[in-house]
């Protein structure tokens, strides 16, 4: 299979680890994978901030740089989610673009979905030592309803020892923008969430997008807590 990879603004300037785990993982599974280098924002930033007018150049420019792939795949939900769910909306007024994106969004898949529900594999070969616990992102739960993926794909990797999370759907705090405009909020979820962490006895938080991962991590941090925070692209991807 062809697959054009979406790597989102997060890994492509915080995190590139977590896009080269993803393109690793993708091709040690027999993927042919193409980076279009054209390729900018998804919108999701200014169409959450209400600024619609700036989303649909970046929307629009999206499906300009996709609309030929095979597979589009992303390491994560929130980005895909974007593409998937609000596209439609956020362009009803150019009802030329309705077709384009249709068909563009059914291409799109975020990193787990398309592992287990499109080349159909579970167990990746991945060898992973270390106690783990699994936080379940809002947009892939909520907006993707992928409920089952990342863990079905973590219970096949060798050596790894996943611990229950308490309350593991609820939201860490982040929501984009939502922690800067409503930062003592946006606090208040995180503390919650990372107790659940503490009493887990977890070694590494895994989830499927950065921003949870970056937001609790910066928590964990402050907390000088020794518990680290990884993709589940950098778990997949890691090797005996």
């Amino acid at each position: 299979m062809n697959v054009s990879l979406f790597v989102t603004c997060l890994v492509d300037q915080f995190f590139p680890q977590v896009g080269e785990s993803t393109v690793h993982l993708l091709q040690r599974l027999g993927c042919n994978v193409d980076f279009p280098a054209d390729q900018t924002c998804c919108g999701q930033p200014a169409f959450n901030s209400g600024f619609c007018s700036d989303a649909k150049p970046l929307a629009k420019h999206f499906l300009r740089v996709f609309e030929n792939s095979e597979y589009i795949v992303s390491p994560s939900g929130s980005c895909v989610s974007m593409v998937k769910v609000f596209y439609d909306g956020l362009l009803k007024d150019e009802p030329e673009t309705s077709e384009r994106i249709r068909k563009v969004a059914a291409r799109t898949y975020e990193l787990t979905d398309f592992i287990a529900n499109v080349l159909r594999i579970e167990d990746v070969g991945a060898s992973f030592t270390g106690r783990v616990a699994l936080h379940q992102s809002c947009h892939l739960l909520r907006e993707l309803n992928l409920r089952t993926e990342p863990r079905r794909l973590l219970e096949k990797v060798k050596g790894i020892e996943l611990v229950d999370l308490e309350r593991s759907e609820s939201c860490c705090g982040f929501g984009g923008l939502f922690s800067v405009k409503y930062p003592h909020i946006s606090g208040s979820i995180l503390e919650d969430k990372l107790d659940t962490v503490k009493r887990s006895g977890a070694q590494f938080v895994v989830a499927t997008d950065m921003g949870c991962l970056m937001h609790m991590g910066g928590g964990l941090n402050r907390q000088h807590s020794r518990v680290r925070t990884m993709h589940i692209a950098e778990i997949l991807s890691s090797e005996p």
